[in-house]
């Protein structure tokens, strides 16, 4: 409630000119900037999602406060008492604000009504009821301009306002001239506008000029130009069209395919013809070229998005006709026995085209979403405190296209097919190389030098090995991201990384693993070292160890064991037993 109270006081500001004006509020003319003030009202209550429901919620709350504010309350809680707008209340603009906040909850309520008459039909004559509603609010509302109290150019808005809600019943009654007629009359003047006013005020008319331009080209359709297809299809290309418009605009291309559907019979995939008679296989097939050429030529990313999901929900519900199909055509092959079960059928062929489909557009969007990422990852952050896109993102869309190829190389009746288990091989390395880049850039975020080194080394592999495989299969890479530019950005980063590894060394590395060999005789092997940068560098070896020198000969005398020395018996004195006598002899040195 109190984010109502503070935006009814911006969105008042607009509309309440007359009372701070130096006559008190009593001025000539009345002012009211209706649809600035319905588009900002919309964008900041619900309608930026779609919510209805809540939108209308907004317009009863703010008609009671406006109702209390200008004293103009219908009665009180026991007792209505019906009251009117005159033109004499035009002094003062709120009050033609009040008649457009009518308009507005029964406009939204509508809307509301529409979402749910898709489960339940019976709620459609509610919708139309709630329609008529806002158009004759709408018709109060430009009865009520035409006073000369009010200025011309809400004059114009209101006509152009009515106009747009009246365009909006006739074409919920599938009357498509009445319809026509009334937005192009809404087409015009909001055109005059544009051209009459400031820019900012110019981009909300034009805005709404291209909201009403597929209406128009739908009902002219209708009426019977043929030409207006195209303009529609392009208008789908563009965004154009959306909410109300872009349901009718699907059930239109259903049907134009429908029409079509007759004539295809078959179609040829990996060398084999392939009957199709479930109809709503013929349909997508006649539709995938279309779509495919569509998103091709899309440039906005919403567009193309929206595109791709559209595109895989019809295969997946064409995928579960066929597979329909296959439960009743097995209970027939169990019943004869003499049927080869070994071969696969055209039907389950089929099946396996439909499933090639879903995971080729599968893998193109995840590709599309990924080269999206990657240019946001590029640029830098504008703000801090927004979480913007991060490598884990990019690797968790690879693991997906990963896990698509996959089931690409097991679809059955392709097990033989050398050829195209080949391409989805050679596939598969490619985004591996990718997938194995963007972990690498997850490590360099946290600093995980020595890990994200290891990795680059990794992605280097893959892509050479893609390049020695591609050389049979010159036509698979054109579909695929370029390797060559993958190489050169990881030969880059590598060096900034080995750079940055040395202005900050590796934090997250819990043991050092010492490096031995001093730096002079390692200059061509690049190892992360620490104690380069630190106060004791492991340049040279000091003191230097020693070296083996040249040292003197030695001399072995060979021949001493085997001379025979002469006796010299009689040369040695020999000792006589002296007793006591010679004992102490010896001992003082009588004897010597």
């Amino acid at each position: 409630m109190a984010a109502d109270k503070q935006n009814d006081a911006k969105l008042s500001s607009l509309d309440e000119n007359k009372e701070n004006s130096p006559d008190g509020g009593l001025g000539l003319e009345s002012i009211l900037h209706i649809l600035q003030i319905i588009k900002e009202s919309q964008q900041q209550h619900g309608l930026r999602h779609g919510d209805y429901q809540r939108y209308r919620g907004y317009c009863s709350r703010r008609l009671r406060r406006l109702r209390k504010t200008l004293g103009f309350r219908m009665g009180n809680r026991h007792k209505f008492i019906g009251k009117k707008i005159t033109v004499e209340m035009l002094s003062d603009s709120r009050y033609l604000l009040l008649v457009l906040m009518e308009a507005e909850r029964a406009w939204s309520y509508a809307m509301q009504l529409k979402q749910e008459a898709n489960t339940e039909p019976r709620k459609r004559f509610h919708l139309l009821a709630r329609l008529r509603k806002a158009a004759k609010h709408s018709e109060k509302l430009e009865k009520l301009c035409e006073s000369p109290r009010v200025d011309a150019k809400t004059k114009l808005e209101a006509q152009a306002y009515t106009a747009y809600l009246t365009g909006m019943v006739e074409f919920e009654l599938q009357e498509w001239k009445l319809a026509m007629e009334a937005f192009n009359k809404c087409k015009t003047i909001y055109e005059k506008l544009a051209s009459a006013f400031t820019e900012e005020l110019a981009v909300l008319y034009r805005q709404r000029v291209d909201e009403i331009s597929p209406n128009i080209r739908y009902c002219a359709y209708n009426i019977g130009d043929q030409n207006a297809i195209n303009d529609l299809m392009q208008m789908r290309l563009t965004g154009g069209g959306g909410g109300m418009m872009a349901e009718k605009l699907e059930a239109l291309i259903t049907q134009a395919r429908t029409k079509q559907a007759a004539t295809m019979s078959e179609v040829e995939w990996r060398g084999r013809s392939v009957p199709v008679k479930i109809d709503k296989a013929r349909i997508f097939l006649l539709g995938l070229a279309d779509n495919e050429a569509a998103i091709a030529q899309t440039a906005n990313e919403e567009t193309k998005e929206h595109l791709y999901e559209t595109l895989l929900a019809e295969c997946r519900d064409t995928i579960q006709a066929v597979r329909e199909e296959l439960k009743s055509e097995a209970k027939q092959r169990e019943r004869s026995s003499d049927a080869d079960s070994s071969k696969v059928s055209n039907l389950q062929f089929l099946h396996s085209y439909l499933t090639y489909i879903k995971l080729c557009t599968l893998v193109k969007r995840n590709e599309s979403m990924a080269h999206t990422l990657q240019a946001k990852l590029k640029e830098p952050e504008a703000d801090e405190n927004k979480r913007g896109p991060r490598p884990q993102d990019l690797i968790r869309l690879y693991d997906i296209i990963l896990q698509s190829l996959a089931e690409l190389a097991t679809l059955q009746g392709l097990e033989d097919d050398h050829t195209f288990q080949k391409e989805v091989s050679l596939k598969t390395l490619v985004y591996k190389a990718y997938r194995c880049f963007f972990i690498a850039q997850s490590y360099v975020l946290v600093k995980k030098w020595s890990e994200a080194l290891v990795l680059y080394e990794r992605v280097l592999k893959y892509a050479k090995e893609v390049q020695s495989k591609a050389k049979s299969l010159n036509n698979t890479l054109k579909d695929l991201p370029d390797v060559q530019e993958l190489i050169a950005e990881v030969n880059a980063e590598k060096y900034s990384l080995q750079a940055a590894s040395l202005v900050q060394p590796d934090s997250h590395c819990k043991t050092e693993i010492p490096i031995a060999l001093p730096l002079c005789k390692r200059l061509e092997t690049f190892r992360l070292d620490p104690a380069l940068v630190g106060k004791q560098p492991n340049l040279v070896q000091f003191p230097p160890d020693f070296q083996p020198i040249p040292c003197k000969p030695l001399f072995f005398d060979l021949a001493l064991n085997h001379v025979a020395f002469p006796p010299l018996d009689d040369k040695v004195e020999q000792k006589g037993k002296g007793g006591l006598t010679g004992y102490i002899k010896g001992i003082f040195g009588f004897g010597s």
